[in-house]
């Protein structure tokens, strides 16, 4: 194992942050990283086990590539603790979303680009080695933010790998991933092996999140090339949600770490024996982003969940009810569409017209911006 220290530009006077990745193996690559947004802490346990896990193998001499692991890529919002609690999700320097606008390269990619022909795997290299020129132009162009560096830096980290799995979690929820429908098989696979009962697929969910980033750039050039030169989906980026924030337990760790690991074998990058062997049948319902409905509350009040997360529900059917303190009323939650309610929030207490849970229907029924803040 190799372990690498990168430097983030644009830190306050004073002070400068880095951020770790952790080598294993050599050959083709594939990246997860945990905890892009620093207060979800159930990723960075499982990034623990995977570790051990990783530097077991790389001695049995099992790996079949590169496996880079960043074991907590967030150190900016990692600091920030705010009266007790850590604020991970936005930096409170610019108040934006760390897993959001992520450069998009397929033009700058296009337009440096030179050498292309009739071999696919020649393509690929080539266009990696512009789009690694594309983004360093970015940081020469003028001086970045140490937020725009982190940014860079990971994307940097992940543009010659052919798998990069972000690792997430929700507030409270099931098992659940995000991807694009041009990788249903992939996706479907992951999901098998995390015993993840359903993936939410678009292929674009607005603001450029880091897995959008890393996988949509190849539908772009493929797309420009078209009818001159063959050029593959190189990369399946998947975001995965690790159940909810307070789900941390060695034991669900290193279940998900030992899921991970056997996707990794099913794509060629470990040697699998006995214990990565293929999972046994499990079924994750691949539905559209844009069919998630929210269930918002109908005024402020205690919210009283009535269904566990994972259930199965009918258009119109109860899944709680919003009580006002001080009328004593109460107001039901409905499910606004029939599918499954996979996630809600861990607060009890919601204000009127908030989203308190989510439900994954079968139908796309919204368009635009398809992801919460």
């Amino acid at each position: 194992m190799i372990s690498q220290l990168h430097r983030l530009q644009g830190a306050g006077c004073g002070s400068q942050r880095e951020v770790s990745s952790l080598h294993f193996g050599r050959g083709r690559r594939a990246l997860l990283q945990a905890s892009l947004h620093a207060e979800e802490i159930p990723p960075m346990l499982v990034a623990q086990h995977l570790r051990r896990r990783l530097a077991d193998l790389e001695q049995q001499g099992r790996l079949r590539g590169e496996i880079v692991l960043l074991p907590a890529c967030n150190t900016i919002g990692l600091a920030q603790q705010v009266w007790g609690r850590l604020q991970g999700r936005f930096e409170l320097a610019s108040g934006q979303n760390f897993n959001r606008h992520y450069p998009e390269l397929a033009q700058e990619t296009l337009a440096r680009v030179r050498d292309l022909g009739d071999d696919a795997a020649h393509n690929v290299r080539q266009l990696r080695r512009a789009m690694h020129e594309a983004l360093a132009a970015l940081s020469a162009q003028a001086p970045v933010s140490e937020l725009q560096s982190l940014r860079q830096l990971l994307l940097s980290l992940a543009i010659d790998a052919d798998v990069v799995l972000d690792l997430h979690c929700d507030n409270e929820a099931v098992m659940h991933l995000y991807a694009t429908p041009q990788h249903a098989e992939s996706t479907r696979q992951l999901g098998a092996c995390l015993q993840a009962p359903l993936a939410l697929l678009a292929e674009e969910s607005g603001d450029s999140p880091f897995d959008e980033a890393c996988s949509t750039v190849w539908m772009k050039l493929q797309a420009a090339l078209a009818g001159r030169h063959p050029v593959p989906l190189a990369c399946f980026s998947a975001t995965v949600e690790h159940r909810g924030e307070t789900d941390v337990s060695h034991g669900l760790a290193a279940q998900d770490a030992e899921g991970l690991l056997r996707f990794l074998a099913q794509q060629g990058f470990i040697e699998p024996g006995e214990e990565l062997g293929p999972p046994p049948a499990f079924d994750c319902a691949l539905r559209p982003l844009a069919g998630c409905m929210p269930v918002t509350a109908p005024r402020a009040g205690v919210v009283v969940y009535e269904l566990p997360v994972g259930a199965a529900v009918e258009a119109g059917q109860r899944i709680g009810e919003i009580v006002d303190p001080l009328s004593g009323e109460s107001s039901p939650l409905c499910s606004p569409v029939a599918g499954l309610q996979f996630a809600r929030e861990l607060q009890r207490w919601a204000q009127a017209g908030q989203s308190v849970a989510k439900v994954a229907g079968h139908q796309a029924l919204r368009s635009g911006k398809l992801l919460s803040a």
